[in-house]
């Protein structure tokens, strides 16, 4: 028996599939505005960050966690950008705006959608926001280690140890499941060896 999103897609169906899929390809070029703004040689895009976000979510050994969620989360929960832009803290957008924005273009992405799929990639969108479950709390950790790690590689392809400190220091405190605090610990043993072999001071 087809499902409900299947018969969905005859006819008008996958017209609006490929809008949706098309507007979602945006993210591969919509760079992460923390590296733009501190002037990083070809940023990454937020299509790049979710996707190693989700291969880390698919190799977490937490059997508590739903994997499966997590890898859905990871690659939910920034799609808005793809219309709205990545608003950075610097930006200075109330948390608010933010998310009524990322609300209104989720919104507009999901309703290309058959019912049971927009039901389901809004709600995961809501959870990640509303980190309203163990998968959300963790998947946003995730978040927060993606992109220090990241910027310890910015730092290495620059070659200045150091540089990008604030990101480092934007985190301090956030972690806490096991394998992430497990994980940042030997990232930041890895840099801070880096930082005290360089010579001189770093500047940004």
């Amino acid at each position: 028996m087809a499902s409900a999103s299947a018969a969905a897609l005859s006819g008008g169906g996958a017209r609006n599939l490929l809008r949706f899929l098309r507007l979602v390809g945006q993210l591969k070029r919509v760079p992460r505005t923390g590296w733009v703004y501190r002037n990083v040689e070809k940023p990454e895009s937020v299509s790049d960050h979710m996707y190693r976000m989700a291969v880390m979510a698919l190799v977490t050994k937490d059997e508590h966690l739903n994997k499966d969620r997590c890898v859905r989360l990871a690659l939910v929960h920034d799609m808005a950008e793809c219309i709205v832009g990545d608003i950075a803290p610097a930006d200075n957008v109330p948390k608010e705006e933010k998310h009524r924005r990322e609300e209104e273009a989720m919104k507009q992405l999901t309703q290309l959608l058959p019912e049971d799929l927009r039901k389901e990639l809004y709600e995961l969108w809501e959870e990640y926001e509303s980190q309203s479950s163990a998968e959300a709390r963790f998947v946003k950790q995730l978040d927060q280690c993606e992109m220090i790690l990241q910027a310890s590689e910015y730092e290495d392809l620059e070659d200045r140890p150091g540089r990008l400190q604030d990101f480092y220091d934007s985190t301090a405190g956030k972690f806490s499941h096991p394998e992430i605090v497990q994980l940042v610990s030997e990232l930041e043993a890895e840099r801070n060896a880096k930082i005290a072999a360089a010579p001189g001071t770093p500047t940004s």
